[in-house]
């Protein structure tokens, strides 16, 4: 028998985690959704996933999507990461910039572009791998998320 939806997350929130925001273009709008199920998955071809459950609004949007940007959150964004969480914050400036036609956030500690080559159902999200077209990064220090609530390094 598996562990319940709270044993699960509550023991997954042990496991120290980058911030994302995952961006895409959608009829001629920028939208994103804050993401920390991202990993690597190849260097040769260079692959990324991210995880998105069915219920957000961003999945239907990211089935329709050939491109989509992974931008790694610094220290000071937290609250980028809260707007597109679900909080959204009228007052809040995005620091949108773009790369082809795909958008970005700018500020962030390292940027990807990727092309979407696979979309696989796994329970109750999708898992979109991605080609990495284009990486960009600074030597600034990630947002951090751990046992719900976001950190530092060091």
């Amino acid at each position: 028998m598996p562990v319940s939806p709270h044993e699960f997350r509550e023991t997954l929130g042990r496991f120290a985690s980058g911030v994302t925001i995952v961006t895409i273009a959608h009829d001629g709008e920028r939208r994103g959704m804050t993401a920390s199920a991202f990993v690597s998955v190849s260097l040769t071809p260079p692959l990324i996933l991210v995880s998105v459950a069915a219920s957000a609004t961003m999945h239907s949007r990211m089935l329709d999507s050939e491109r989509f940007g992974v931008n790694v959150l610094s220290t000071a964004q937290q609250a980028l990461s809260r707007h597109f969480s679900g909080k959204p914050d009228q007052d809040l400036s995005v620091p949108w910039m773009d790369h082809e036609g795909l958008p970005l956030i700018g500020g962030a500690v390292a940027q990807l572009v990727c092309r979407k080559v696979e979309a696989h159902v796994a329970g109750d999200h999708t898992l979109f791998i991605g080609e990495v077209q284009y990486s960009r990064y600074t030597d600034d220090d990630p947002l951090l998320y751990f046992r719900g609530e976001y950190h530092e390094l060091g």
